[in-house]
């Protein structure tokens, strides 16, 4: 069980995640990649990141856009894991873009 983080920890935690806003119970981000091709490419390696930590984002896919959300569900809200798959994102997103 991973413990929720306060408002003032998400809020520290995104000024490390430029890219990610906070939405309600979760954090979210939309990346914009090249082509189809390299989207796909992006969602595998996330795919492979989330089953390595067994933490999975809600992924959509709109042609070369990509909106990822994360929240632990079992917890009701925002932890750790959150915050630390969304850095693991951004470098995903960062080398495949």
């Amino acid at each position: 069980m991973s413990e929720l983080l306060s408002d003032q920890d998400v809020a520290a935690a995104l000024e490390h995640l430029p890219s990610w806003t906070r939405d309600g119970d979760s954090i979210v981000r939309t990346a914009k990649l090249p082509s189809f091709p390299q989207a796909i490419a992006v969602v595998n390696r996330i795919a492979e990141l989330a089953e390595s930590v067994n933490h999975h984002p809600d992924i959509d896919i709109r042609w070369r856009t990509l909106t990822l959300r994360l929240s632990t569900h079992s917890e009701g809200g925002l932890t750790g894991k959150d915050t630390a798959l969304a850095a693991q994102i951004d470098d995903a997103v960062d080398a495949l873009s």
